[in-house]
């Protein structure tokens, strides 16, 4: 039976939409420890991040312990329908894109390409144990970061949620991409070859 992937939005939109703030706070904290402590972090480049809209779980904490050699970035929406990335710190200017969501206000030709990239953190709706993503339908990042499939090196992808949007399974689509790792407040689930998972 074929996966209702519009109705499980849904629920799991509203599953983050009711944690309350302070647990999003704690798990903001909880996250970015994880993320900067994943054994395959940059120790240079880009690293690009999300502005956190409708109870995603938020990167500002990540966004301000990166290492020195490392440069946030956020994603703009290009033409060819991919994503196209530009460094950003807290006070620069931002307009909005055509789905509500702010980003940097740059000319999209201008950002930087997925191939150029160390490592991009990834919104996401769900996931499930063996890595499997589930994002929001829009498709930009797996068009994004298409040339990864199926290879392991960079850019790594991580995907960033809370606990509560774990499923029990995700049927994949032939057009997903599976991130690297996945990151929540509780646990890092990596992917071989870094390793299965590590829940610790």
């Amino acid at each position: 039976m074929t996966q209702d992937r519009a109705t499980l939005r849904r629920e799991l939109r509203q599953r983050r939409r009711e944690l309350p703030a302070a647990a999003r706070i704690a798990a903001a904290e909880s996250l970015a420890q994880r993320i900067l402590a994943l054994p395959f972090l940059p120790r240079e480049g880009y690293v690009a991040g999300y502005w956190a809209l409708d109870g995603e779980i938020g990167l500002h904490v990540l966004q301000l312990r990166l290492p020195p050699g490392l440069v946030y970035c956020l994603p703009v929406l290009h033409g060819d329908d991919t994503l196209r990335f530009a460094p950003w710190r807290a006070g620069d200017p931002l307009v909005t894109n055509r789905y509500g969501i702010p980003e940097p206000d740059v000319e999209p030709a201008s950002g930087l390409r997925a191939e150029e990239l160390a490592l991009a953190v990834m919104p996401l709706v769900g996931f499930d144990a063996r890595g499997q993503r589930l994002g929001m339908g829009g498709g930009w990042y797996d068009r994004s970061f298409a040339f990864r499939s199926g290879r392991a090196a960079p850019p790594w992808l991580v995907g960033a949620g809370f606990a509560v949007q774990q499923v029990p399974a995700l049927e994949a689509a032939a057009w997903d991409i599976v991130p690297d790792a996945i990151c929540t407040e509780d646990a890092t689930l990596l992917r071989a070859p870094h390793r299965e998972t590590d829940p610790a």
